[in-house]
């Protein structure tokens, strides 16, 4: 039986180690956790459960530090923020599990760029580590369908189903000498990190496009957002509206309707109408849409006049505390 460290920092990792468990001897799980409060992470608590060690320090020195010490016949990447540098590479043979149909889409953040470009699939891809950045050989790949109201959890949730029942017996195919099948890099594409201050709605954008920006962004990640006077506010669902009336005078970002009963709010998009379901203040808990925009004469997103009145605030506070202090 193959002994197989896993290194893992997010929400993929727990199927990760459910497989692993099933195939491998899991010699220890390398995680940013608190092993006190086991009970919040549940790798944490199936790892204590099993009697797995948990490695708390994610630092690329202590990983290879660990290397050494463990000398595992494989080491299992499920979720990791950084490029693991050749000379840790070398110690073992190294496993990722990285979503995305390689070559394309190598880097960060593939489950979310998948439907906000809009693409017709999302895959898991599990290959070899080599030094160039999702460049090693391709051990196991499937696809699934993206349809047209999944958000990124509904993917994630399907893909983790996927790993969970592959990630183990590819592990052990490889450690039996199988090397896989190497990548046409001539293919390949990228994507960069999202950061949370991207996900800003652009109201000018297609009805379409801005139904796949709110799906991307849902939780566990950090949601997409806009502003309604002057407070960001989080929206966290949405649909197009069929067959919308057709406004030949469009501001982008203008409230249409409001429906108290049903909670909804229209918003006015570059090409159609998008229907706001739940929404959230910052500080607030989250809410039906209605309950927060209560006027079809609200506008949403950074106006100008917003910015000019803040301003005029805050020199009207700095006056007053300047003749204050004299």
């Amino acid at each position: 039986m193959a002994n197989v460290l896993l290194i893992g920092m997010g929400t993929t990792t727990l199927s990760a180690l459910e497989s692993l468990m099933s195939k491998c001897n899991v010699q220890g799980v390398v995680r940013n956790a608190d092993t006190e409060s086991s009970c919040d992470d549940p790798v944490v608590s199936l790892a204590q459960k099993a009697g797995i060690p948990i490695f708390t320090d994610t630092s690329q020195k202590e990983i290879k530090s660990l290397i050494l010490k463990l000398q595992p016949d494989c080491v299992v990447v499920s979720s990791y923020n950084q490029i693991l540098p050749s000379s840790t590479i070398g110690l073992s043979t190294f496993i990722n599990v990285h979503y995305s149909s390689l070559p394309h889409y190598r880097g960060r953040a593939n489950v979310n760029w998948a439907i906000i470009n809009d693409e017709p699939c999302a895959a898991i891809t599990i290959h070899k580590i080599s030094p160039e950045l999702d460049e090693g050989n391709i051990l196991f790949q499937q696809l699934i369908p993206i349809r047209f109201d999944d958000t990124v959890a509904d993917i994630y949730d399907s893909l983790n189903d996927i790993q969970r029942q592959h990630l183990g017996e590819t592990v052990v195919k490889t450690f039996h000498g199988y090397a896989g099948l190497p990548q046409n890099n001539a293919e390949a594409t990228y994507c960069c990190t999202r950061l949370p201050e991207d996900g800003e709605i652009n109201w000018s954008a297609s009805t379409r496009n801005i139904d796949c920006f709110i799906r991307a962004l849902v939780s566990p990640f950090p949601g997409a957002y806009t502003y309604f006077q002057g407070q960001k506010l989080l929206v966290w669902q949405a649909k197009p509206v069929d067959n919308p009336p057709i406004y030949v005078g469009r501001i982008p970002g203008r409230v249409v309707g409001i429906s108290k009963s049903e909670g909804y709010v229209d918003v006015l998009t570059g090409d159609g109408i998008l229907r706001i379901l739940e929404v959230q203040l910052a500080g607030e808990e989250r809410t039906a849409a209605a309950n927060v925009i209560k006027s079809v004469k609200s506008t949403l997103g950074l106006q100008i006049s917003d910015l000019l009145n803040r301003i005029q605030i805050l020199e009207e506070q700095i006056t007053k505390f300047t003749e204050h202090a004299k």
